[in-house]
C-alpha cells in the first residue's frame, strides 16, 4: 500500500481502520465479503475520514498480526488464509490485511451461520446476502452453474427437443445468410454435448438451460424495455416486456432499442447512407452480455432503459467468480452460465468468450461516440451507452454535406439542370449556390424524410413562415420534392 493509494481513499476493495476493533466480528464481515467477491485489503492505522496515517504502536505490531490471523482462522468458514503484513509510511507503522478471492464459496462467520453470516462487498460496504446470491455462491463453490442443473419439475418432451433442434438450425442459417440445407442438422446428441440435456441411463433429462431456450417458464427470465422522457424514470413513453426463448428475447430487445434511438444520415458522394446515433453492434453486444452472463437465481429481470442522453442496460447478478471490473474489461472471462454460453457460441450469438466488453468499447470508438460506461453495482452489472443526440446535431449534418460538396465540386459527372437558371451544371456547382439555411434544411430532410416543417423550424430556431419560404425555394429549383399525400407523405432530395 502506497501513500498515493491511501490518499485515494476507501473503495470496494480497500477499507481503513484507525485501530483493530476489540470485537473481531466488526471487521470479520469485511474479511468474508472480500473472500466472496474480488478480494481486498483492510489497512489498520489509517483514519477512514481524513485519510491521515495515525499508525499503530510499533511494539504491538506482531501482537496485532497474531490476533488477526487467529481470529480469521477461528471465526471464518471455510478456512480463509489472510496475508497479514506491516510497513512503515511517513515514519508510522500500519498493518495490512489482504484477502484474495476464495474458491470455496460461500465464506461466512461461523457463529452467525451460513444464512446470516455470509457477506459480499457492494460499493464500499459489506452487506449480508439474500437467498439468491447465497445460492449463486454455493454453485460457484461447487464448480457448477445454474443452467446446467437438471430441472426435476419438468419431464422430457421429445416434441420440444426436436423443435429446439430445428429452431437452433434455422437461427444459424438466418444469421449466416445460408440456405438451411447448408447447415448441419442439430441432434439430441448435440444438445447433450452442450449441456442442454443430461443423460441418465437410457433417458435424457432437461436442464435449466433447456427451459431457458424453449418455453422459458422462469418468472424473471425476461427482458423489460422502456423509453423514458428526459434523463430519469419519472415519465414512461413506451414499454415492452419480452419473454420466451432467451435468444429470441435478445433480438426483440435489440429491435426495440433501434426503434427508439435516432436514425441519422450521412452523404457519401451523392448517396445518402442511414446511420444510427449509436453503433448497433455495441447495442447488440450489451444485450447479449446481459442475457448470457446474468444471474438467473435473482428475482429481477434484465432491464433496458432508453433516456434522452443514454441507453442503460442492467443485468442482475454481481461480477462472477471474483472478477474485478478491470479484469472484465481487459478480457478476462469467467462464465456463470456455461451451457448458455456454449449454445450461444454454436449459434453465432457470441463470437469469442471474454471479448464482449472490449468489442463494445472498440465499436463506440470506431463509431465516433463516447466510450460505454461499465458500472459494478454489487448485485447487478450496468452498461451505459451515451447517445450522440443526432436530432439536434446540425453541425455534424452540415459537416457531412460540406464534405460531400467538396468531393462533388471536382466531379464532371452527375450533371443536372438548374430549373431556376435553365443551365446545365454539376451537383457540386448547384450545392455551392445554396445558403447555409438551405443546407441545414436539406441535412435534416436527409436524416429524416418524414420530418415536418414545424419540427425543422423548432430545431433551427426559425419561424414556420421562414422555413416554408426556404423549402418552397428548394422546391422551385427542383431540389426538393414532396412524395405522397400532404399529411402522410415524405420529402425527397432530388439530386
Amino acid at each position: 500500500m502506497t501513500l498515493e493509494e491511501i490518499k485515494s481513499g476507501e473503495s470496494k476493495n480497500v477499507e481503513f481502520k484507525i485501530m483493530l476493533p476489540d470485537d473481531s466480528k466488526n471487521y470479520m464481515k469485511t474479511i468474508v465479503a472480500y473472500a466472496n467477491t474480488s478480494g481486498g485489503k483492510i489497512i489498520i492505522g489509517v483514519d477512514d475520514v481524513t485519510r491521515n496515517i495515525v499508525g499503530v504502536e510499533p511494539s504491538s505490531v506482531f501482537q496485532i498480526m497474531d490476533k488477526i490471523a487467529n481470529s480469521v482462522s477461528d471465526m471464518c468458514v471455510p478456512q480463509i488464509v489472510p496475508d497479514v503484513t506491516f510497513q512503515t509510511i511517513e515514519e508510522k507503522c500500519i498493518v495490512q490485511i489482504e484477502i484474495y478471492p476464495g474458491q470455496n464459496r460461500p465464506y461466512y462467520i461461523r457463529s452467525m451461520g451460513k444464512e446470516k453470516g455470509t457477506y459480499i462487498r457492494v460499493a464500499g460496504t459489506s452487506r449480508p446476502v439474500d437467498e439468491a446470491i447465497l445460492k449463486d455462491l454455493e454453485y460457484q463453490g461447487a464448480g457448477k452453474s445454474f443452467d446446467e442443473i437438471v430441472n426435476v419439475e419438468i419431464d422430457y418432451d421429445e416434441n420440444q427437443v426436436l423443435k429446439l433442434c430445428s429452431d437452433i438450425r434455422k437461427y444459424i442459417a438466418e444469421s449466416r445468410e445460408l440456405p438451411i440445407s447448408k447447415v448441419r442438422k442439430i441432434t439430441v446428441v448435440n444438445l447433450e454435448n452442450w449441456g442442454i440435456l443430461k443423460k441418465s441411463g437410457q433417458n435424457y433429462l432437461p436442464t435449466n438451460a433447456f427451459i431457458l431456450c424453449t418455453n422459458n417458464t422462469f418468472r424473471f427470465a425476461k427482458i423489460q424495455c422502456a423509453l423514458f422522457k428526459g434523463e430519469d424514470r419519472a415519465v414512461f413513453i413506451d414499454r415492452r416486456e419480452f419473454t420466451g426463448p432467451i435468444y429470441n428475447q435478445i433480438e426483440d430487445a435489440y429491435q426495440f432499442v433501434l426503434k427508439h434511438i435516432n436514425l441519422g444520415a450521412r452523404i457519401d458522394g451523392i448517396i445518402r447512407k442511414d446511420k444510427y446515433e449509436l453503433p448497433p453492434e455495441s447495442i447488440r453486444e450489451a444485450i447479449i452480455n446481459a442475457v448470457c452472463h446474468r444471474c438467473y437465481l435473482e428475482n429481477s429481470c434484465v432491464q433496458i432503459a432508453i433516456y434522452d442522453n443514454r441507453v442503460e442496460i442492467t443485468s442482475p447478478g454481481m461480477l462472477y467468480g471474483g472478477l474485478t471490473m478491470e479484469q472484465a474489461i481487459s478480457g478476462r472471462s469467467k462464465i456463470r452460465n456455461v451451457c448458455i454460453a456454449e449454445v450461444f457460441s454454436r449459434m453465432g450469438i457470441i463470437e469469442q468468450w471474454g471479448t464482449g466488453l472490449q468489442r463494445m468499447i472498440r465499436g463506440c470508438k470506431e463509431y465516433g461516440v463516447r466510450e460505454p460506461e461499465f458500472i459494478d453495482m454489487g448485485d447487478a452489472f450496468r452498461v451505459n451507452l451515451y447517445r450522440s443526440n443526432i436530432e439536434t446535431g446540425i453541425e455534424n449534418i452540415e459537416t457531412g454535406i460540406e464534405t460531400s460538396i467538396e468531393s462533388m465540386k471536382t466531379s464532371t459527372e452527375s450533371r443536372m439542370t438548374d430549373i431556376e437558371t435553365g443551365t446545365e451544371i454539376t451537383q457540386g456547382e448547384l450545392f455551392s449556390t445554396l445558403s447555409d439555411t438551405e443546407k441545414k434544411v436539406m441535412g435534416l430532410i436527409l436524416k429524416n424524410p418524414n420530418i415536418t416543417q414545424d419540427k425543422i423550424a423548432e430545431i433551427l430556431g426559425m419561424s414556420k413562415n421562414g422555413i416554408r419560404y426556404v423549402m418552397n425555394k428548394l422546391k422551385s429549383r427542383g431540389i426538393l420534392v414532396r412524395v405522397g399525400a400532404t399529411k402522410k407523405g415524405r420529402w425527397s432530395i432530388n439530386f
